[in-house]
């Protein structure tokens, strides 16, 4: 009944930019926390960073000081800024959003993904 949808991804350079967005829509009351995973060939899937409803941010020691997550609360969207980018960066690119119904109950719906490909 929510569907989450990633866009942005592409191939960069190392040491390029990248803007990552996710809208959701659907039967939504509030979004309580947004979420960007990671998962590249061969490894678990990771947190690369979080922010709650009311701004506040953790993100993955590997993307400190490069990546940024911001949300717009009035478009149910939140976005990925990734600058510097390296190989490592190379993922499928995921975002996790929480809701909450009228009632206080919650749910947690996924994105398909989208690659980021960081390639010489």
């Amino acid at each position: 009944q929510v569907q989450v949808v990633e866009s942005g991804g592409g191939l960069v350079q190392p040491g390029g930019s990248l803007r990552l967005s996710c809208a959701a829509s659907g039967r939504i009351f509030s979004i309580n926390t947004m979420e960007w995973y990671r998962q590249a060939p061969g490894k678990e899937r990771e947190l690369v960073a979080h922010i709650t409803s009311g701004g506040n941010v953790i993100y993955a020691d590997s993307v400190k000081g490069r990546f940024t997550i911001s949300r717009d609360n009035a478009k149910n969207t939140v976005y990925l800024q990734m600058n510097s980018l390296k190989f490592e960066d190379t993922a499928v690119y995921y975002c996790n959003v929480e809701t909450s119904l009228s009632t206080g109950w919650r749910n947690t719906y996924w994105g398909r993904g989208t690659q980021v490909t960081v390639s010489s």
